[in-house]
């Protein structure tokens, strides 16, 4: 990432702070951002200059958004869902990797296919919008439980883990330990664990409410998906997903 970018987004973090916790002096913001002083002065005097904030008139100086943001909220797509989010970043996540983008939402015990981009590569992974996979035995299914107390996990997926494959995960204490490497590194892995000649890495979507109901995965052909590029594909498809999730209104933890 470049200097200027990673200097475009810490100035939105800093808008977005504002937002949540006006009037907010530097002090505080550093603080919450992680950020250097000097470096959260410069995103508010930027962010000063382009009338997105000012001065609350508190000493010592603390600031609140204009009404310039609530200008540019109400143009804002009010039924923007899930598919409209991931489709552009979905298309970006092929353009990187070459293989396809997949697109999941929770329904049930399964996770069920509402978007796909297709890789251009001749052999592929092949799944058809609407088909149904195991949430114990997919890296999208894994992606949307990590995040969910142990209780609501075994109450969705039920008592007994199906075997489709020799690599699935049957053992619940197994699956739990799983779970919890998902939310270690920010995304799921399968390796041919639904079936046998598909591997994916996945990860979560959050909405504006911290709900995972989605995610979003690279699916390829077991053979593609090496030991060296399961790690890049797993950090590009989570930065892809907190983009969605940031899209559909979610705010990370501090």
């Amino acid at each position: 990432m470049s200097e200027g970018m990673r200097t475009v987004l810490g100035t939105f973090r800093v808008l977005e702070e504002v937002a949540f916790t006006q009037p907010a002096g530097v002090g505080e913001l550093s603080r919450r951002l992680r950020m250097p002083k000097t470096t959260v002065q410069r995103a508010l005097q930027t962010l000063w200059t382009a009338g997105w904030i000012c001065p609350s008139g508190a000493e010592p100086t603390s600031w609140v958004l204009t009404n310039r943001a609530l200008h540019i909220g109400q143009r804002a797509l009010p039924d923007l869902g899930v598919r409209d989010a991931a489709l552009p970043v979905m298309k970006e996540l092929r353009r990187e990797t070459g293989e396809t983008a997949h697109l999941m939402v929770l329904e049930g015990d399964r996770a069920v296919l509402i978007e796909k981009v297709e890789t251009e590569h001749p052999v592929r992974a092949v799944i058809t919008l609407g088909s149904a996979v195991p949430l114990h035995g997919s890296s999208n299914g894994k992606a949307m439980l990590a995040h969910r107390p142990v209780e609501e996990v075994r109450a969705i997926v039920g008592d007994h883990l199906d075997r489709y494959t020799e690599r699935t995960i049957v053992d619940w204490a197994e699956f739990l330990v799983e779970l919890e490497r998902v939310r270690e590194r920010g995304f799921a892995t399968n390796s041919g664990e639904w079936r046998s000649d598909i591997a994916a890495v996945a990860s979560p979507i959050f909405d504006h409410e911290g709900r995972t109901q989605a995610s979003l995965s690279i699916s390829t052909p077991g053979s593609r998906m090496t030991d060296e590029l399961r790690p890049r594909y797993g950090a590009l498809v989570t930065e892809a997903a907190r983009r969605v999730s940031a899209t559909l209104g979610y705010r990370r933890p501090l």
